[in-house]
């Protein structure tokens, strides 16, 4: 926003600290000056001293014109204290905003690496000086998470792309090709390229604030997605055992809905070749209501847990068989966020995870 230039605040602090410094001091010589001549004469006069000899008392316009000079100058002394003084208080105390001004610039520049560090003890400055180095912290981190984003999406969707460019060359250049066996091919990779595009949609989607609410049980929703997904659970000879209990929050059915989902679905996907287990489990506690899925699987370390929910982490099961897409948890982690809730991932010692999704009741 484009601003006339006014006068600084530095100036402002300094007149107003030489404001009250000269108006305290006129209010005293104001005080003197009115009680001192209440009790000195009109005229001039005469009394005895204590050794006897005649003295001369003074009137009130002797004392004026002795009191005025010093009164002047004690007021012009008070202006340039105030004035000098004021000015390099305001300044003192201000030097943390230019700190501060200093690293707004930068970030606006594009530099979010800058902190502004402010030392000292805590007061309204550090205070602000803080928020600002956390609100700088977490614009780095948002800013890194986009653009890592970015690039494994453009990545992840260039492959399909360039895969079917290639079988598309393959069967222009080669007649005696199996058409039927090349369109299969080409619907799969496209089959693909869809999914993948839907699940960016849903994660941008998740990102973003819930605007309608509702109440949802989350036994319900979980019922249904393991109906949804029994017979990819049967096809992969993986048992599903729930135990629902009422669980009630509010936010978004459809989100919610692709919360439980994506849960049962890794589960079922990232599990045992044969025999697996996965267990689904709802509760609810006096202020939260749990969604818990775990399963069977590959051993997993506290560092591969740690990167699951970031967008295109592939479990070892989903890579190997060539599925998923990579962003499962990462619109599992998303969701959670948009309705203030917490998501925590825990290895289990013989293979496998288990997904806790605790939501505001």
């Amino acid at each position: 926003m484009a601003r006339s230039r006014g006068m600084s605040v530095r100036a402002r602090l300094a007149l107003s600290y030489a404001a009250v410094i000269v108006l305290t001091g006129a209010a005293l010589l104001t005080v003197v000056w009115l009680f001192l001549l209440r009790y000195v004469p009109q005229g001039s006069g005469w009394m005895q001293g204590s050794d006897g000899r005649p003295r001369v008392v003074p009137s009130q316009g002797d004392l004026v014109r002795a009191f005025t000079p010093p009164t002047v100058a004690m007021f012009a002394l008070l202006v340039v204290c105030g004035l000098v003084g004021g000015w390099l208080l305001a300044g003192r105390m201000l030097r943390p905003l230019g700190r501060l001004h200093e690293a707004a610039g930068l970030a606006a520049e594009g530099s979010l690496s800058h902190r502004v560090s402010l030392p000292g003890r805590g007061d309204e400055f550090t205070d602000l000086a803080d928020a600002f180095d956390r609100m700088l912290a977490e614009l780095e981190r948002h800013v890194g998470e986009q653009q890592r984003f970015a690039a494994n999406a453009s990545h992840e969707l260039r492959t399909p792309l360039a895969i079917t460019r290639t079988m598309l060359e393959v069967g222009a250049a080669d007649p005696s090709v199996d058409r039927d066996e090349l369109l299969a091919r080409l619907a799969a990779v496209n089959a693909r390229a869809i999914g993948l595009t839907e699940s960016l949609l849903m994660l941008s989607r998740a990102e973003g604030a819930v605007r309608s609410t509702e109440k949802v049980d989350l036994a319900l929703l979980a019922e249904d997605a393991v109906e949804t997904l029994a017979p990819l659970a049967a096809s992969r000879s993986v048992e599903v055992d729930t135990e629902l209990s009422p669980a009630v929050t509010t936010g978004s059915a459809a989100l919610l809905q692709q919360l439980a989902t994506n849960l049962v679905h890794n589960a079922i996907v990232h599990n045992l070749p044969s025999g697996g287990g996965v267990a689904v489990r709802t509760s609810s506690e006096a202020d939260a209501v749990v969604l818990v899925v775990g399963n069977n699987g590959a051993r997993l370390s506290s560092e591969d847990v740690e990167h699951l929910t970031e967008p295109f982490q592939r479990g070892a099961r989903t890579t190997e068989h060539g599925e998923g897409v990579g962003l499962g948890l990462a619109i599992v982690a998303s969701i959670v966020r948009a309705h203030s809730g917490e998501l925590s991932l825990a290895p289990l010692a013989d293979g496998g995870l288990v997904v806790t999704v605790r939501l505001p009741a």
